[in-house]
C-alpha cells in the first residue's frame, strides 16, 4: 500500500513538475521573398505538361515556311525559335537556359507556372512580375496536343480541356477567369470533390494580367476588387482534378512565401530619358485629373484603391458580368476565404481603377489588354479597331507596344496566326471607356504622357 502511495505521489510530483515547466516557445513562421520566387521557379505545383522530346518536336507541326526554316537549324536555334513562337522567356542570369514560364525538372519535364501569365518582356529585357503581352499558351497547346499524338504520347490536362475552354484568343491575354470558374465548380466549400446543383456556365473572354508589383498596394484582388488579398487567393489554379483537396491545403506554407515574394516586387524605372520640366507639367495635370481614382505617387503617394462605376468608365464589361453572383457567393463560403471570414462583393459595380507604378512598362492597358500604348488611351477617338504587336519592339513616342494598326483584320489568317491580331469589336475585347483624356487639351496630354514614365 505504501508502496503504491508513494509511486502515485511519484508520478504527481513528476507531472506537476512538467506542467510548471515553461513550454517551449513555438516557432513563428516568417514567410522568405526568396524561398517564394524559389518556389516559383523549381517547384512542380501542377502535373506535368510535356516533357522535353515533345518540346523539341513541335516544330515538325509549325506553319510551312517556319518548318522549312526549323528543319535546317540546329537544335539550340530550334529551341529558340520555339520559345519565341510561344511568348517564352529565357530566366535571366539562367546558364541552363531555362524559361521562366516553367518549372524544368531534370529528368526533362515541363510543368507550367505563374510566370507563364506574370514573366514578360519590354523592349527585349525579360522582367518578373510584368504581364506576358508575348504568351501564346492556346497555340502552345494546339501544338503540344498535335506533336504528342504523333509521338503516341499521353495528352495532359491542358490539351483536352483546350478542346472545350479557349485559352485566349489573342496573344498576350488569357482566359484566366473562366479557368477559374471551371477549376472550383468541381469542388466544395473544404476543396473536396464536389457536385454543385448549379449548372456551369462559360462567359469566354481575354484578360489582360496586372503587374505583380501592384500587389503591395492593393487590399482587395481581380478587376473588381470582389476578394480580399490573401495568400489562399493565389492558389486557385492549383485545384486541377489531379491535385487532391489535403495536397492543396499542404502547400498553405509555400504560397505564403509566394505572397511575400509579390509584396516585394518594385515597378521598373523607365530606362530613357525624361523631360523634367515637361513631367512636372505633367504632374499637375495629373493631380488635379487622375490622382482621385489612381491615387499619388512619390514618398508622400496614397492609393485610394477606388472601384468606378461600370456606367462611368464605360470599359468593356464582359468581366464584370462574367463571374455570377452565386459563383462569387461559392468562393466568397469556401476554404479560399478561411469560410466566409474574409469578405467577398457579391455584386461588384464596376472595376478598380488600378495603381500606376511601372505603367510604362505593362502595356497594353484597360482590363482586356485592348489598347496597345498609353497615348492610345489618352486619344480615345484614336484607338485602333485591330492591331498586330512586334515580337520586342516598344513605342517609346507614344509609350507601349510598337504595334501595326488595321481598319479590318487581313483575310486570310486563321487559327494560330488569327491569335496574333487583337480584334477590338470581337465580344469582351472592346477599347471604347475611359474617356476623361478627352477632356484635356494636346499639350496636357503630352505633359501627362511624359509625368507617367516618371512612375
Amino acid at each position: 500500500m505504501r508502496r503504491t502511495a508513494g509511486l502515485a505521489c511519484a508520478l504527481l510530483g513528476l507531472a506537476v513538475a512538467v506542467w510548471s515547466e515553461p513550454a517551449e516557445p513555438r516557432a513563428r513562421f516568417t514567410p522568405d521573398p526568396a524561398e517564394g520566387l524559389r518556389l516559383l521557379l523549381e517547384k512542380e505545383f501542377l502535373p506535368p505538361a510535356f516533357d522535353q522530346e515533345t518540346f523539341d518536336e513541335l516544330w515538325r507541326v509549325w506553319p510551312t515556311e517556319l518548318r522549312a526554316r526549323a528543319k535546317n537549324a540546329e537544335r539550340p536555334e530550334r529551341r529558340r525559335m520555339a520559345m519565341e513562337r510561344y511568348g517564352l522567356h529565357p530566366r535571366p542570369g539562367d546558364r541552363r537556359g531555362r524559361p521562366l514560364q516553367y518549372v524544368v525538372s531534370d529528368a526533362g519535364q515541363w510543368t507550367l507556372n505563374c510566370f507563364a501569365c506574370h514573366g514578360g518582356q519590354v523592349g527585349g529585357r525579360v522582367i518578373a512580375g510584368l504581364p506576358n503581352s508575348n504568351l501564346a499558351l492556346h497555340t502552345l497547346t494546339a501544338d503540344v496536343r498535335l506533336t504528342k499524338l504523333r509521338l503516341k504520347k499521353r495528352l495532359a490536362d491542358m490539351e483536352l480541356g483546350a478542346l472545350l475552354i479557349p485559352l485566349g484568343s489573342s496573344n498576350g491575354t488569357t482566359n484566366a477567369v473562366m479557368f477559374g470558374v471551371a477549376l472550383m465548380h468541381g469542388r466544395g466549400d473544404d476543396l473536396e470533390p464536389a457536385v454543385r446543383p448549379q449548372r456551369l456556365t462559360f462567359d469566354h473572354h481575354d484578360m489582360d494580367a496586372p503587374p505583380w508589383w501592384h500587389f503591395k498596394k492593393k487590399t482587395r484582388l481581380y478587376a473588381d476588387n470582389f476578394a480580399q488579398k490573401h495568400h489562399r487567393a493565389l492558389m486557385q489554379f492549383m485545384l486541377v482534378p489531379r491535385n487532391s483537396a489535403a495536397l492543396v491545403k499542404s502547400w498553405e506554407n509555400d504560397f505564403r512565401h509566394i505572397a511575400a515574394y509579390l509584396e516585394s516586387i518594385e515597378a521598373p524605372r523607365w530606362p530613357h530619358a525624361i523631360d523634367e520640366d515637361l513631367a512636372k507639367q505633367g504632374k499637375r495635370v495629373f493631380e488635379k485629373t487622375c490622382a482621385r481614382c489612381h491615387g499619388t505617387y512619390g514618398e508622400d503617394g496614397d492609393y485610394p484603391e477606388k472601384v468606378v462605376a461600370l456606367d462611368d468608365v464605360g470599359t468593356d464589361p464582359v468581366r464584370l458580368h462574367a463571374l455570377r453572383p452565386w459563383q462569387r457567393r461559392e468562393y466568397g463560403k469556401s476554404w479560399f476565404t478561411d469560410y466566409g471570414k474574409r469578405a467577398v462583393v457579391v455584386r461588384p459595380e464596376g472595376y478598380v481603377a488600378p495603381p500606376l507604378d511601372g505603367v510604362w512598362a505593362s502595356a497594353p492597358y484597360f482590363h482586356n489588354g485592348s489598347v496597345p500604348t498609353l497615348w492610345h488611351v489618352l486619344h480615345s477617338k484614336d484607338r485602333p479597331r485591330v492591331w498586330k504587336r512586334t515580337r520586342t519592339g516598344y513605342d517609346k513616342k507614344r509609350v507601349g507596344l510598337e504595334v501595326t494598326e488595321y481598319r479590318e483584320r487581313p483575310r486570310g489568317p486563321t487559327g494560330k496566326s488569327k491569335r496574333e491580331f487583337f480584334d477590338t469589336r470581337i465580344r469582351g475585347k472592346s477599347a471604347k471607356g475611359h474617356t476623361y483624356p478627352d477632356d484635356l487639351t494636346e499639350p496636357q496630354k503630352i505633359a501627362l504622357l511624359e509625368y507617367l514614365k516618371t512612375l
